[in-house]
């Protein structure tokens, strides 16, 4: 407070704000769902190619239906056990399981990359003394942690907080609170940067957090269909905007905490 800066934290969002994907994901989730199945193949699990990715297919659908109206968040385990006991295998080794998903994950891990101002604008926030953490909506947290790593990311984050962990995504209030527990810091005083309209931007506007808005891979169905409904405090283009931004007068309004 003393340096005159408006915030002491600031959140990121990880897809389509610090990473981007660059590929057709209709291909890549069919390579993930065979080099899973490779998996468990190696590992014995009797099961035929076409059978086992239609349940495993359609579990994730009525997943994705399922969080998307109440915003809880079940770990990709948890889907891959529940496919696994339709073909009969009740109780599944949680290696297995782990093996199973590092290898799915690991084919669209090769397809996200890092914005090449992302590093450059975490340095220059860093130095400038802002504390950061990251806020992920993801169903695999080591997937998030090996984004994040690869990256070289993990120095610039005191906390990161993923749903997969919470069981609660955004823009569910309940997904802030390790992150008001860790920094003890008041909202007003806190800046969340995103890319989703209904769960970055509404979900820090419903804890008092102030959002930013960032546009660069925001141009989605999702985003326009609630443009006005849902305002972000600010918006930047690039992530190379944003420590000017923090800093502008007058920009961020006084919030009451939520």
């Amino acid at each position: 407070m003393m340096d005159g800066r408006r915030f002491d934290v600031v959140l990121f969002d990880l897809g389509n704000t610090l990473l981007y994907f660059n590929g057709d994901w209709t291909p890549i989730l069919l390579e993930m769902d065979r080099a899973l199945l490779a998996v468990l193949w190696e590992r014995r699990y009797d099961l035929k190619e076409t059978d086992f990715i239609a349940d495993y297919s359609l579990r994730w659908l009525e997943y994705d239906r399922r969080r998307i109206a109440d915003h809880s968040e079940s770990s990709a385990a948890s889907v891959l056990r529940d496919s696994l006991r339709q073909f009969g295998y009740l109780d599944p080794p949680a290696e297995d399981i782990r093996a199973a998903l590092a290898a799915s994950y690991a084919v669209s891990q090769a397809h996200w990359f890092l914005e090449a101002d992302a590093q450059l604008m975490l340095e220059i926030l860093q130095k400038e003394g802002y504390r950061l953490g990251l806020v992920s909506n993801a169903s695999d947290a080591e997937d998030v942690y090996t984004l994040v790593d690869r990256s070289q990311l993990t120095p610039y984050f005191e906390q990161i907080v993923i749903s997969a962990i919470q069981g609660i995504r955004k823009p569910d209030p309940r997904i802030f609170k390790p992150v008001f527990d860790h920094f003890q810091v008041a909202p007003d005083r806190m800046a969340m940067v995103g890319d989703t309209l209904s769960a970055d931007i509404l979900g820090a506007r419903n804890v008092g957090i102030h959002s930013i808005w960032i546009t660069r891979r925001a141009d989605r169905p999702d985003n326009r269909a609630v443009m006005d409904t849902i305002k972000p405090d600010a918006m930047i283009r690039t992530l190379a905007e944003l420590p000017a931004l923090l800093t502008q007068p007058g920009l961020f309004p006084v919030k009451q905490s939520a």
